[in-house]
């Protein structure tokens, strides 16, 4: 959880007041962390702390400028960043329609796919079928090491490790096919673990750590949800940023096939991770109801107090923002970096920040009466939570 000593307790935001740890969970998803951006400038003008930042993929490389900086300087260090990465194209106008909007936006991912991005990824001289087996050069069509660079620029490494901000990233075990988070708690992590986390085969090289070669912790899994959950300690708000959809209308042209083939692929298992996660927690509190009934001279029976173990937890509040993407957005989303979709995005973090800071009279009930709950931001109705349940009808 957060370090000690980091911040006097009790805290209160503008809006809310906050449990013992804030937790922003970041998902994978190229060039749409820039709306993870937004969120981030979002929560900081709310005046929510954030104590431990987890990502996969290009959420680790927000998550990694978040925990290696003071709070200050996050939101600019964070532009920095998104300027960077999109200054390869212009902000191009908005034109009257979507038609015309996804031609230049397909485009713009085609630019990025012949000359790639500025401080992040360069196509290789050499191709990689040209290349000596077993190379680097080998294994992927890009060169990550403008990354490094970037992320040395940008970010304090004795800060991440020994800052009040807790940092977990996600990456996949080349030959074992393992998943494993680096964590602060138990690494010293630097630009590697970052550029790890998002080596996403075959465009991105897997990127050695200690003897191991790692890859994008997205094709495992694309969100840190279970890790944060799994190694709660105290009550515990967590903000889980995604940037893929679940829900979406069926495609009407190939584009749309593309596009919701990877909303599918990359958002489910999010879902999934999160209606688990609450549902066992729902079900562990419910144990726990029961369990504290019973006399005391139950209670000191060893299954009893094994059961009691097992059914312990802390509170936690989850609050789910979910990217919408726009009509004209098709399957080259995450590899578009234009400087006017960029700034669209991260305009949309914010807008959705300060939606759920509407509603979080919810989430601030939630958090002062000790209960486990979780919550969307929908785009017509607020702040709603999800999945609630519902109560057994009467029996006559």
């Amino acid at each position: 959880m957060a370090r000690a000593d980091s911040h006097p307790k009790p805290r209160r935001a503008s809006a809310m007041p906050l449990p013992d740890c804030v937790a922003l969970v970041l998902q994978g998803g190229g060039a749409l962390g820039s709306y993870q951006a937004g969120v981030i400038e979002g929560l900081a003008a709310s005046g929510i702390e954030i104590d431990w930042v987890a990502g996969i993929s290009i959420g680790a490389v927000n998550a990694a400028i978040v925990a290696g900086n003071p709070p200050e300087r996050r939101v600019e260090r964070l532009r920095a960043f998104w300027d960077k990465v999109s200054s390869g194209l212009p902000s191009f106008p908005i034109f009257p329609n979507d038609q015309l909007r996804e031609v230049l936006h397909e485009w713009s991912a085609g630019m990025v796919l012949a000359g790639g991005v500025p401080g992040f990824f360069k196509p290789r001289g050499v191709p990689p079928t040209w290349a000596a087996p077993g190379t680097v050069g080998a294994l992927s069509y890009y060169d990550t090491t403008p990354l490094r660079q970037t992320l040395d620029e940008l970010i304090d490494w004795d800060l991440v490790n020994r800052g009040p901000v807790r940092l977990s990233v996600g990456a996949v075990d080349v030959e074992s096919g393992n998943f494993h988070y680096f964590d602060t708690t138990t690494d010293r992590i630097d630009a590697r673990h970052i550029m790890a986390s998002g080596a996403l085969p075959p465009g991105l090289p897997p990127v050695e750590i200690d003897g191991r070669w790692w890859w994008d912790g997205g094709l495992v899994s694309n969100t840190p949800l279970s890790h944060v959950l799994d190694h709660q300690d105290v009550a515990l708000l967590a903000f889980q940023v995604d940037l893929f959809s679940a829900t979406a209308e069926a495609p009407r042209t190939i584009m749309d096939v593309m596009a919701r083939e990877k909303e599918i692929r990359f958002s489910s298992r999010t879902r999934q991770i999160s209606d688990q996660s609450m549902k066992l927690r729902r079900e562990r509190e419910a144990i726990g109801k029961v369990l504290a009934k019973l006399p005391d001279d139950l209670r000191d029976d060893p299954d009893v107090a094994a059961l009691a173990a097992m059914a312990a937890e802390k509170p936690v509040s989850l609050v789910q923002l979910v990217y919408r993407a726009n009509a004209w957005e098709g399957g080259s989303r995450d590899f578009e970096f234009s400087a006017r979709t960029m700034q669209e995005h991260w305009l949309s973090g914010v807008a959705a920040i300060e939606q759920t800071m509407r509603g979080a009279e919810l989430v601030a009930r939630n958090i002062v009466d000790g209960t486990t709950a979780a919550f969307d931001l929908c785009a017509h109705n607020g702040l709603k939570p999800s999945n609630p349940v519902k109560s057994r009808p009467k029996e006559s």
